[in-house]
């Protein structure tokens, strides 16, 4: 069996998968391609989210049908869903995304790409995991398309339980690391003890900047509670993002085709639910900084943020971040989660890390195999450029001789 390089080994996460020829029978694959049947699901993708494992924000359905709406590009919608007659049993928010190197359909993630969707999976009933994985993945193999897997727990998701069991049917499997996020165990602790367990020089920082900023500057850490606040504050965060990034070559982070306005749309969704975590720091009556985050269950995820360059040496940016962790804790957050990126800055206020990868499953047969070999030729490839300097890789990249890297999104 075709196995890269740098495979990495698929733990079981929760069962060992036996399919049971008479429940499989009794199960039913739907594949959904019509929008308005997506949007129709709203109501029960939010119950099957809730009774699984893979419960977090970035599958939700406001999440995804945002993305849709407003960031598909030429993608088509192919959800699969799994249901024992009546009852959904599972998801697999894919979309039909062009073809791989040689040709095959080529099946992806809703919510892949710009955005920064995290912890992306397939999302399965509880309970229902041996017998839904192997009816999605009988189905995928009759379908002969790569299924490429991105922002997905490899060890630890329901993802790498299809990879497995599209493994033991013949399909080759590559597997990559790709990113970590780094998150705080607040584990019900108080916001003092938080402060204790940070690096003496980190933690006295933040204590020295956050006195200077309320008794020298007027400070107020407004919380975004309300619709009216939410359109007058929006616009607000994009600025502070766009100034705290010109400076540095600029970033398409919340900027872009489409990207405002899936934040303008999900923002307010999210304020609904009661997840929106959008903060300002003032410094009298200016805006210095913004925060934006979410809180989802028991976890804050912190998404987004802006400075405005002339309060830097104030350290507006390390004080807003403080004080959202405060708020977290004050909340009951069991977790605070920064999301992937390798920013110097989360090491000095997180010490744990989880990570993401690549799963990708080609499929079975000598198309697969022969597949599998390319994209492992183009991985050397890619691995070379990384290693050259970043300005005649970029150039490399866009089939000219320079060019620079845009900043990161996050």
């Amino acid at each position: 069996m075709p196995v890269s390089a740098g495979t990495v080994q698929l733990a079981p996460v929760a069962v060992a998968l036996t399919p049971n020829a008479t429940a499989e029978a009794s199960l039913s694959v739907e594949t959904i391609v019509d929008p308005a049947a997506f949007a129709g699901l709203r109501d029960e993708w939010s119950r099957l989210l809730e009774a699984s494992h893979a419960d977090n924000l970035f599958l939700t359905w406001e999440w995804l049908y945002t993305w849709w709406t407003h960031l598909a590009g030429a993608r088509r919608l192919a959800i699969l869903t799994v249901r024992r007659g009546t009852r959904l049993l599972a998801i697999a928010p894919f979309a039909a995304n062009g073809r791989s190197l040689l040709g095959a359909s080529k099946l992806t993630f809703l919510g892949t790409g710009r955005v920064g969707s995290d912890y992306l999976d397939v999302i399965v009933r509880d309970g229902a995991v041996q017998d839904a994985i192997p009816r999605l993945a009988s189905h995928l193999i009759r379908r002969g398309a790569t299924i490429d897997m991105r922002q997905v727990r490899i060890t630890a998701s329901t993802g790498s339980e299809l990879a497995r069991e599209l493994r033991r049917s013949g399909c080759p499997v590559r597997v990559t690391r790709t990113h970590r996020c780094p998150f705080i165990d607040l584990g019900g602790g108080s916001w003092e003890a938080y402060l204790g367990s940070l690096g003496s020089e980190h933690r006295y920082n933040f204590q020295r900047r956050f006195r200077k900023l309320a008794t020298q500057h007027q400070l107020r850490f407004e919380r975004v509670s309300s619709e009216q606040r939410r359109r007058e504050l929006l616009p607000v965060l994009f600025e502070l993002h766009r100034l705290r990034w010109s400076e540095r070559g600029g970033s398409d982070g919340l900027d872009g085709p489409g990207i405002r306005d899936f934040h303008e749309d999900l923002t307010r969704l999210a304020l609904e639910r009661g997840w929106l975590r959008l903060f300002v720091l003032w410094l009298g009556g200016s805006p210095a900084a913004a925060l934006y985050g979410f809180r989802y269950g028991r976890v804050f995820s912190f998404y987004q943020s802006g400075l405005d360059p002339q309060y830097r040496k104030l350290s507006v940016g390390l004080v807003a971040m403080g004080l959202t962790i405060k708020s977290a804790i004050e909340e009951g957050a069991a977790e605070f989660d920064l999301l992937h990126g390798e920013e110097a800055y989360k090491s000095h206020w997180a010490k744990k890390t989880r990570g993401l990868g690549r799963i990708v499953a080609f499929p079975s047969g000598p198309l697969g195999r022969l597949s599998w070999r390319a994209a492992a030729a183009a991985e050397v490839v890619r691995g070379l450029l990384h290693k050259l300097p970043s300005g005649i890789a970029a150039g490399i990249y866009a089939g000219r001789g320079g060019g620079s890297h845009a900043a990161p999104a996050r």
